[in-house]
């Protein structure tokens, strides 16, 4: 279930911050001052902010209008280092290979189309790029993550770290050169299969 817009201060409140280190988050993603980001599931600009300060670029993915108004309020004068896309990453890929880091924080788990919402993540990581993934684990199972996980390794992306802990479940993932050709090829044939049906 997405956070309604109306809850948000759920989502960007004093005590998350006190709780939630972003710096070492973004460590651990791959985030640097040089990184072009794709960040989906943005919110109300939790992260999404400190993405802006520490990073080249972010394009932010959020879903609801209300988020959005929200995430412009927030970003004030560091959102020209934002581009926020309003849509579900399952319909409207941001663009092939424009990202070096692909970050999904407590997001994944609340898309529908998960599968084409994949396609579209993996598509814009750039080769060598990596993809962090964060669920909670109250609301996603252990089996679930692992899923999650091996639905990106079909997709060519090669698992660097997996791990559970007692609030959240986390996956890095690398995009590998040698395996570019393949992706292409497999993106060409699901296309193809769209384009067919």
């Amino acid at each position: 279930m997405v956070c309604p817009h109306r809850l948000s201060f759920i989502l960007y409140n004093p005590v998350r911050k006190v709780f939630t280190d972003r710096r070492a988050v973004l460590r651990e993603s791959g985030v640097g001052a040089d990184s072009v980001i794709l960040e989906i599931g943005a919110g109300n600009g939790f992260f999404t902010e400190i993405l802006a300060e520490r990073a080249k670029f972010v394009y932010a993915v959020e879903l609801q209008e209300g988020m959005v108004k929200k995430l412009i309020k927030r970003l004030g004068e560091s959102g020209n280092k934002v581009k926020i896309i309003q849509g579900d990453i399952a319909d409207h890929g941001p663009g092939n290979e424009i990202a070096d880091v692909g970050f999904l924080y407590y997001s994944f788990h609340e898309i529908e189309r998960q599968e084409d919402a994949a396609i579209n993540i993996v598509k814009a990581v750039r080769a060598n790029g990596t993809l962090a993934i964060y669920e909670p684990t109250v609301e996603v199972s252990r089996q679930e993550m692992d899923r999650t996980v091996e639905r990106f390794e079909l997709l060519g992306m090669i698992r660097e770290e997996r791990r559970d802990g007692l609030f959240t479940r986390f996956a890095r993932l690398r995009k590998a050169k040698e395996r570019r050709a393949h992706a292409a090829q497999l993106f060409s044939g699901i296309e193809g299969e769209e384009a067919a049906a």
